[in-house]
């Protein structure tokens, strides 16, 4: 378990507790031997695909480089007809739209260097999703995530709080505590290649 202390390489003095530990965190993800980031991933991927069982339409972020991967898992949910929505980020408005994906090979990267299905769109809507896997910089066990600044996905969560929340990333990336603010969403559950955290009393959907 990671906690919130300095490290050598921490950022400059001015800097604050919550964007040192963002630093921290990625590069912990960094560090991970290719093998190991595989081998996580396939368990993550495990983990979920029992939790998603009953669900319908499930929002997946497309994962880019040093995130848990989520391909497999997106191509698992196809194959068992479970729909899958992906999130396309529109920086002007900060916010997400979102499209459903039939296919990978549609995927092209875009902002942020996260692959979208630009060109091949096809909307979707808020309130069809049941759950949403939604990318962890860092987190702790009480569900608080670290993502990486921005805020887009807490906006949209906050609008949609029927969705089930739930968190992806490596075990490396568990912090004593993540310093949380108002607008911050918690995450219902945060799955790591180590297992199932729950940490809210929101009941999983079964078929």
């Amino acid at each position: 378990m990671t906690d919130t202390r300095a490290s050598p390489s921490s950022p400059p003095e001015g800097v604050s507790d919550k964007e040192r530990l963002r630093i921290r965190m990625k590069e912990k993800r960094t560090q991970m031997p290719a093998a190991e980031t595989e081998r996580c991933s396939r368990l993550i991927t495990e983990h979920l695909l029992s939790l998603l069982n009953g669900h319908h339409t499930v929002m997946v972020y497309v994962s880019k480089e040093g995130e848990a991967d989520t391909h497999a898992l997106i191509d698992a949910l196809i194959k068992r007809e479970i729909a899958v929505v992906v999130p396309i980020i529109e920086r002007e408005t900060t916010s997400l739209r979102l499209s459903y994906l039939k296919n990978r090979a549609h995927l092209r990267v875009s902002t942020f260097n996260v692959p979208e299905p630009i060109g091949n769109e096809i909307a979707a809507e808020p309130g069809d999703i049941d759950a949403a896997v939604i990318p962890l910089v860092g987190f702790d066990n009480r569900g608080n995530r670290l993502g990486y600044g921005a805020g887009y996905y807490d906006r949209f969560l906050s609008s949609h709080p029927d969705v089930l929340r739930i968190g992806i990333g490596y075990a490396c990336q568990q912090a004593d505590r993540i310093p949380c603010e108002e607008f911050d969403i918690r995450m219902d559950y945060i799955i790591t290649e180590e297992g199932i955290i729950r940490c809210s009393g929101k009941a999983i959907r079964h078929a």
